[in-house]
This record gives structure tokens, sequence and C-alpha cells, in this order.
């Protein structure tokens, strides 16, 4: 694979699994009860060089929400957009978080237009991407997209977990994670200053570290992608929210 064949793929892994990972939802016993909306910035860094942005935004209505993000990258001189829209919900079965469904379409290099429902409990999925259909399965843990998968994560940490498994569904694939959470440690943040960072390590098909901020309501701010040639690193820089 060329360096900007392997450059593309690592932006696309920052876009598709990280920049949604940005979530911030509430426990389900003081879920929203009227809409209300959060929008945030990122910046997306591929070895020390800015090479994107996002744009997320949330939208809840009781126990259920609607995520939709666009992010732009471009390296080289070639560009890629990603836009995805989930639907999710707190299931009653698991007492945890799912994905409805989600639709997923990345313009540029590789390009593909990705529609997945999922079962009530969330431990099937159906997969369409360019109209080719494939159907995947979990014993026990629910299949979810990333958005989902950081509003679990982030409940999990609410309860106190200090390690957990999730599982994403992926492309052509169902991705086991494993997470660990680690001591807080402290660090500067435009444009908020000296804030207090919860790590979270996952390993499994990506390596990731996510830093969660608990004075910010949780709030994901950054997350940094560990492959073996390309680093990616990604950085809040701006948040508004309507929400309590």
């Amino acid at each position: 694979m060329s360096v900007l064949k392997l450059t593309i793929a690592v932006i696309l892994v920052l876009v598709g699994s990280l920049f949604p990972l940005y979530a911030i939802a509430y426990e389900q016993d003081a879920a929203v009860e009227s809409q209300c909306s959060r929008t945030s910035h990122y910046d997306i860094y591929l070895s020390g060089i800015h090479t994107g942005s996002m744009e997320r935004t949330e939208v809840w209505q009781g126990k259920s929400a609607v995520v939709t993000s666009t992010s732009k990258a471009s390296i080289l001189g070639v560009g890629t957009q990603y836009d995805q829209r989930a639907e999710l919900s707190w299931s009653n079965t698991h007492d945890e978080w799912v994905t409805d469904n989600f639709h997923q379409l990345v313009t540029g290099f590789r390009a593909r237009d990705m529609k997945v429902s999922f079962s009530q409990d969330g431990l099937e999925s159906e997969v369409d991407i360019d109209g080719d259909v494939d159907k995947y399965s979990s014993a026990t843990i629910p299949l979810r997209d990333v958005d989902t998968l950081a509003i679990q994560m982030r409940h999990f940490l609410l309860q106190g977990r200090t390690q957990f498994a999730l599982v994403r569904q992926a492309s052509d694939a169902i991705e086991p994670y494993q997470l660990y959470v680690k001591e807080p440690i402290s660090e500067e943040i435009e444009p908020w200053g000296e804030v207090t960072l919860i790590p979270v390590e996952q390993s499994g098909a990506e390596k990731v570290t996510y830093y969660f901020a608990p004075e910010m309501d949780y709030q994901l701010v950054k997350a940094r992608y560990h492959g073996i040639i390309l680093k990616g690193l990604l950085e809040l820089n701006q948040y508004s929210s309507s929400c309590d």
C-alpha cells in the first residue's frame, strides 16, 4: 500500500471510529425530557499535521437521540468527506443504550453508502453497502455504531466501571473491543485551561486512548489513534449546548 493510500485509510479510521465518539448523553434516570441539542467542533491531526475538521450535532428527546456528523479531511490534495446519521435509544432489556439504525456516506477516496439496521435487542444487524447486503450477529453484547458506543462508554464510566467490553458494527465485520479505565491526569486543553482527564484505553482492531473530562459533564475532549506508522489525534475546540 502506498503512503498516500495508507494515510487516507488512517483518516477514514479516525473519521469512522473516532470522530463520532465525542458523545455526551444523560443517564437512564436523568434523560432529557424535552428536546435539546449539542453541537461540537473538532480538529483532526495526522502525525502532527492538521488535516481536517468536523461538526457534530446531537438532538435529544427523552430516552432517544439522533446524532449527525459531517467531517472533511484532505492530505496531499486528496480529500474525503464523511457524513453519518445515527438513531439510538435506551434498551430496557439490556439497561443500556443501543443503536436503532444508522446511515453513513463517504465521498471522495474510498467512497461508500452504508445503511445499517439493528434488531430490537441489538444482537443482530443488516448491513447494506452500495446494494450488497450482509447480516451479522453477536451472542451477548449488542452491536452498536460508534456514536452509541461512546454514549454507552460514558454510561459505564458514570457507573464506576474500570473495564468493559463493547462491539462495533464495522462495514464488513463486527469488531470487539476491550476497554480499560486508567488513573486521572491533568492537562491543558484550549480554550478551557487545565482540565482533569480520565483516560480510557481501547484494545482490539484499533488501539485508541480516549480522554473524558468529568468537570465538563464527561465530555470526551481528546482521542489518540496509536497506529504503527501514522499517529492520529482528535481535539475538541468548540462546544455549545441547549441541554440542562
